[in-house]
């Protein structure tokens, strides 16, 4: 059997896998390290994880080691990494990073010394791009089935929302820019803004950010919601808020949220889970002095309604002080009226009364019972009783 040196075995599987391999092929894979410095060449650890192919951001755990089927060295060179970084960033909106999903052409090397590897050639940003709104779509999926979705929605803005929680970087100009608005705004409504300063873009954006949360969490009875702000930027400093752990917290949080994260193209999957969202940390102020400001004129329009109700309170009042001095006047004419009436009615029986006409020398005759109106009435010894003024008299007719 023939022998070989090392280098000299491993020269021939060079020779075979250049012949093997002769060309260069696109290859889909997950970048699990990076490390580039401006003007120089960037090395590579390209993988494929254990998930399906056609879900390249499926969610893992934080704490969960990730499974790979096969991982391999990458390197491109400095003269393809300028223009091919350049490029990337331009379409997408972010530079290549570990966890991304890319479509990389790549010829296959093999070194005596540095053993098997990648030499990337060019990279495709659109399957990347879509990669990213896949992963979006899915975190979205998955916090409408686990129910959270909308859980902000059902929180209720008190009518006053004056005690602000303000989550930003402390020395951003977004949050300057909000300040400036809220604090110093043209109707003088009194705010007080609380500052939980937090990391608001990079690999560490969502768990300063949840830090953040946690802390205000902890003084819940001290705020009416909490705003998240921050001001514009590339696409790669905003891809913090499509965060699922991140966008999970806000969405169960028990205080109302406002987003203002500052982007115009797109909507962030926290943006999607909040009670509210604008964009740009002025538009989040000026929500809560709109807020201020409609309750403001309700008063004032409930105030002008008091004041229009007590008016015509009064004049109704008046009106009715009238009315009843109207019927009291009217209630003692008529008494009057009737009074007089029962005098005259009283006058009138006195003068027809029996006892004045006996008194004037009248008499009344009856016989048997029956008052005799007329001589012919009478006979000859009929007994008659003749009443007078005073007593009576019985009489026998001759």
């Amino acid at each position: 059997m023939k022998s070989y040196t090392l280098s000299e075995l491993l020269t021939v599987v060079q020779l075979a896998l250049r012949g093997a391999f002769p060309n260069s092929y696109w290859v889909r894979a997950e970048i699990s390290s990076i490390s580039a410095k401006p003007s120089s060449h960037c090395y590579l650890e390209l993988a494929e994880s254990e998930q399906a192919a056609d879900q390249p951001f499926a969610h893992k755990s934080n704490n969960a080691q990730p499974q790979f089927k096969a991982k391999i060295k990458a390197n491109c060179w400095r003269s393809t990494w300028q223009q091919v970084s350049l490029t990337f960033e331009r379409a997408v909106g972010m530079p290549l990073k570990v966890g991304m999903q890319v479509l990389a052409e790549v010829t296959v090397d093999f070194h005596p010394v540095y053993g098997l590897s990648l030499t990337i050639q060019d990279i495709d940003p659109s399957y990347s791009l879509g990669a990213l709104a896949q992963q979006k779509e899915m975190t979205l999926q998955r916090l409408a089935n686990e129910g959270v979705i909308d859980m902000q929605k059902s929180l209720r803005m008190p009518l006053l929302p004056q005690r602000l929680a303000v989550i930003s970087a402390s020395t951003a100009a977004g949050y300057e820019d909000f300040q400036n608005q809220l604090l110093h705004n043209a109707a003088g409504y009194a705010f007080r803004t609380t500052l939980f300063a937090a990391t608001m873009q990079g690999d560490t954006a969502a768990a300063s950010i949840i830090s953040a949360l946690d802390a205000i969490y902890s003084r819940e009875q001290e705020f009416d919601a909490v705003v998240i702000i921050r001001g514009g930027g590339a696409t790669t400093d905003l891809s913090a808020f499509d965060n699922y752990d991140l966008a999970y917290y806000c969405a169960n949080f028990p205080l109302p949220i406002i987003a203002g994260i500052g982007h115009t193209r797109d909507v962030s999957v926290v943006d999607r889970v909040s009670f509210f969202s604008v964009k740009t940390p002025t538009a989040a102020a000026e929500y809560f002095i709109q807020r201020i400001a409609e309750q403001d004129e309700m008063l004032q329009l409930l105030s002008e309604r008091l004041r229009q109700t007590a008016a015509f309170t009064r004049t109704l009042a008046a009106k009715l002080d009238q009315q009843q001095m109207r019927i009291r006047l009217l209630l003692q004419q008529r008494l009057q009226q009737r009074k007089h009436d029962l005098d005259i009615a009283e006058k009138t029986i006195e003068l027809h009364s029996p006892e004045r006409i006996f008194r004037m020398g009248y008499s009344l005759t009856t016989s048997g019972g029956r008052i005799i109106r007329h001589a012919e009435e009478l006979q000859t010894g009929q007994r008659i009783t003749t009443i007078l003024g005073s007593g009576k008299v019985d009489s026998i007719v001759e």
